[in-house]
């Protein structure tokens, strides 16, 4: 581990000075490489979803390992897109001229090394890679045990687009073993060699990061996402928009985990909604109203709504109006990403205004809450804190910046 911190540190030094053209060239390299290499890709992850299936991992998390045909050719097309993004080291952020002549402007820089430690996702391999290096980083990523195979089947594809255009191999490690000591000697910094973290995992994990960082960490510890629908919501427009929130896809952080509606609709809102819900095979645990709504809902305990399911499950509860959904959401979100279905403009600026999460959402589903649908070709992850990054970890997320000051021989009185 300390030996990859040290040749981490000598490629981040190298890709703060490659060109946008090298960079560029790499990354098309690389989606080359995962196009040829798809039936190694693809065997190595069907060994490891056997091996997740005989270990009885969760249905959300063998989704969220699978790959298929169209989703290696995700991988292929999200290396592209980050390409195709413009490079952000060395860009202009703001610049002004002080009274004493001096000229002072605010550029972007790399923010060195980034480290990366991720569950049951194989494509993170290679989004997390491909948009360290187009922001001039070096990245240590440590996947987890279960989709180990296919990681390493990805990077060596990733690896393959680096060296042909001449760049480190160390630009982009992937560190080879997935025991919990490597997880522990990355949170101590790997000898001061990484200057970030980036947990994407379950709950354990990205709180066992938090606690134990010794560096900065980009994190969010769970999605308890949340549609509000308004007494003013076009019932069609809610009802399609709670299905798609919810169902999807269950295993990703921006799936919808509660369902609120406002009382002022709840004759007409309510049991549709839930009907719809149940038919698609959601199992429904709601409040006293959602059940007399449909039988089938079972009663929601207080620990529901503090619950990330990641699975085909929702909570419902009837609230008063927006000031309603604004306080439940308050006390039991995580702020990630919320969403309120209305007609009225003002009360969806209320929504906008009040809720503090790090997404928010009009008349649209929670599941866009993703890099790649911002048009940021793809994420590291959804940032939920306060400092330097908040929601989706893009290309600019992954800079900081530094001053550059010009004069004509100024000295200070």
């Amino acid at each position: 581990m300390a030996e990859i911190g040290q040749k981490a540190r000598k490629a981040a030094t190298a890709l703060a000075q490659a060109s946008t053209k090298q960079k560029d060239a790499a990354l098309l390299a690389a989606a080359m490489c995962v196009r040829a290499n798809i039936d190694d890709i693809l065997n190595a992850n069907a060994e490891d979803v056997a091996d997740a299936q005989k270990n009885g991992l969760a249905p959300s998390m063998i989704d969220r390992l699978t790959l298929n045909p169209q989703r290696v050719e995700a991988i292929a097309k999200a290396l592209e897109e980050i390409a195709a993004l413009p490079d952000p080291v060395g860009s202009m952020i703001t610049e002004w001229d002080r009274p004493n002549g001096l000229h002072i402007e605010r550029v972007r820089v790399p923010l060195g090394i980034v480290g990366i430690i991720y569950e049951s996702r194989p494509n993170v391999t290679a989004d997390a890679g491909a948009l360290c290096l187009k922001a001039g980083n070096a990245a240590v990523l440590r996947g987890g045990s279960e989709a180990s195979r296919s990681n390493k089947a990805i990077h060596d594809s990733l690896v393959e687009g680096i060296l042909a255009s001449n760049l480190p191999e160390a630009s982009i490690q992937l560190v080879p073993v997935t025991d919990r000591a490597a997880v522990g000697e990355m949170l101590k910094g790997l000898g001061g060699n990484l200057d970030v973290i980036v947990p994407r995992g379950g709950k354990s994990l990205v709180a066992r990061v938090q606690e134990e960082a010794r560096v900065p960490v980009f994190a969010h510890l769970e999605g308890v996402c949340h549609v509000y629908v308004d007494g003013e919501a076009d019932l069609d427009m809610a009802r399609n928009i709670v299905l798609n929130a919810k169902l999807r896809r269950t295993g990703i952080c921006g799936a919808a985990e509660t369902l609120l509606v406002d009382e002022a609709c709840a004759a007409t809102h309510l049991q549709p909604l839930v009907a719809a819900l149940i038919a698609e095979g959601c199992e429904v645990r709601g409040d006293e109203a959602a059940q007399k709504a449909d039988p089938k809902v079972k009663p929601a305990s207080e620990e529901d709504w503090y619950t990330e399911y990641l699975d085909a499950i929702i909570a419902v509860r009837v609230v008063k109006g927006v000031g309603g959904a604004i306080a439940h959401i308050a006390q039991y979100g995580s702020n990630h990403t919320d969403c309120i279905v209305t007609g009225n403009q003002k009360t969806a600026d209320r929504f906008f205004a009040e809720v503090d999460s790090a997404i928010l959402l009009h008349n649209a589903s929670t599941q866009f809450a993703d890099g790649g649908e911002f048009g940021m070709g793809a994420e590291i992850g959804i940032a939920t804190g306060k400092f330097h990054a908040r929601g989706p970890v893009g290309v600019e997320q992954l800079t900081s910046f530094k001053y550059l000051v010009r004069g004509s021989g100024q000295v200070r009185p």
